[in-house]
């Protein structure tokens, strides 16, 4: 269709067309739990392709850690992340600064005890309410790119979805310097396609 990679091409929203948004909770914002740095940053971004797709009546996806209090994924349970996201507290809520429409569709992930939930799609509901919407090509973005972004668009790309990777979206937590980079990396050469707002029409 377009060459993303050139920067130059725009792209037309359609039918078809769903926004995914990965993870834009409290714990992972500036004086979370488990805060990834600059993520407040995406959400003005996230906010326009919000109002690009809403403008063009597309389903638009939220996707969060819901996570049970003894977790796996705890340093308490043995795990390698602080306590975060637990089911039902302010942490896991959504940043109230996030523009998302109440026909949003919610997807929680790691529910259970000893999944990690770093996929939207861990459970087959993810996969079911995107062919519910007739969703063919999906527009991610969120947090954290080298984590629930990452498996999320690798799952995706699994699933034969198109994907385009909201790179002006996407912030990293980087426990090793350059996980960010990496995980985008990945992406792209496994097929996503990297975008920015500017690029939709």
């Amino acid at each position: 269709m377009s060459n993303t990679h050139s920067g130059y091409e725009k792209i037309s929203l359609a039918e078809g067309d769903a926004l995914v948004i990965v993870d834009l909770q409290n714990d992972f914002l500036p004086g979370g739990r488990l805060a990834v740095p600059g993520g407040e940053q995406v959400i003005p971004v996230l906010n326009g392709y919000i109002e690009r797709f809403i403008n063009q009546e597309l389903p638009i996806f939220a996707t969060r850690d819901w996570h049970p209090k003894n977790h796996s994924s705890f340093i308490e349970q043995g795990g390698p992340w602080p306590e975060h996201c637990v089911a039902g507290t302010r942490g896991a809520e959504f940043s109230a600064e996030l523009h998302l429409p109440a026909s949003v569709r919610i997807i929680s992930a790691g529910s259970e005890v000893e999944r990690d939930g770093y996929s939207a799609f861990e459970t087959s509901l993810c996969k079911q309410q995107l062919d519910s919407a007739g969703a063919r090509r999906l527009f991610i973005g969120g947090l954290a790119t080298d984590y629930c972004v990452l498996n999320t668009v690798r799952d995706a790309l699994a699933f034969d979805y198109e994907v385009f990777l909201l790179t002006d979206a996407v912030r990293a937590i980087n426990v090793q310097p350059r996980d960010g980079q990496k995980a985008i990396d990945e992406m792209v050469q496994k097929g996503a396609k990297p975008i920015t707002l500017s690029m939709i029409l």
